[in-house]
């Protein structure tokens, strides 16, 4: 019996597809292939890896439309887009529909092994630590760290790994500033990136879920020059 850890790799572009598995399976994962979005779909429902790999323009179903449903379905484990495009507003919509993570192409080796580890050593560390609360208010929204959602009014919103790992800091913080290298050494195991936006767009992802208002948010707040800040209390 294969122990190996689990890794779905949906891409329809064969050349990428067949590079990705061959990287990963010499890294020692399992790999398992979709080349559309119905495939991966019933795959990461059926096989229950402990990651999705999902490239975002595909044929049938978009990785955006996958990803919905897989989080629709309580899909628990870590989902990190793949993508051409180098438009931020692509890369939030991913987290907005519970993404954890993305990945612009072209991409290193490097890179994506560091980016996976980096997710599957956050979402171990999740699971085996119990949560101080297992539901927090935040204004309007209804936060589940159990349930990985965000409800606000009648609006549910998914919300990845590494939103909740954000909220989760700045609760510790008690409504001090945490800049931005904090939350990308701890979360993603990332130092001296200077210019990476990840952090930025999750704090995009969480505003537009939490937020009434997100271009002038109550709750996560900017501050400049030094980071950012969680107000809990309701407006």
């Amino acid at each position: 019996m294969n122990d190996n850890p689990k890794i779905l790799v949906v891409e329809d572009e064969p050349d990428m597809a067949m590079g990705l598995r061959d990287n990963l399976q010499f890294e020692g994962y399992d790999v398992i292939m979709a080349h559309d979005g119905e495939a991966g779909l019933d795959l990461a429902l059926k096989e229950k890896p402990v990651l999705v790999l999902l490239d975002v323009m595909m044929p049938k179903l978009d990785g955006f439309e996958v990803c919905r449903l897989l989080r629709e379905n309580l899909f628990r484990s870590p989902i990190l887009m793949l993508t051409a495009r180098g438009q931020e507003i692509d890369k939030v919509r991913g987290l907005e529909l519970g993404a954890d993570d993305y990945i612009t192409k072209p991409f290193g080796v490097r890179e994506l092994l560091a980016r996976i580890k980096a997710a599957l050593r956050r979402n171990e560390m999740s699971q085996s630590q119990e949560a101080v609360t297992s539901e927090l208010q935040i204004g309007t929204a209804i936060v589940s760290f159990e349930n990985n959602m965000i409800t606000r009014g009648k609006e549910k919103h998914p919300m990845g790994h590494y939103e909740g790992e954000i909220l989760k800091m700045m609760l510790d913080q008690k409504g001090d500033v945490i800049d931005r290298g904090t939350l990308l050494k701890e979360i993603w195991g990332l130092e001296n990136e200077p210019m990476n936006r990840s952090v930025d767009n999750h704090i995009v992802s969480l505003r537009r879920k939490l937020e009434e208002d997100p271009t002038k948010p109550e709750h996560i707040i900017t501050v400049h020059g030094f980071g950012y800040k969680l107000v809990t209390g309701g407006s």
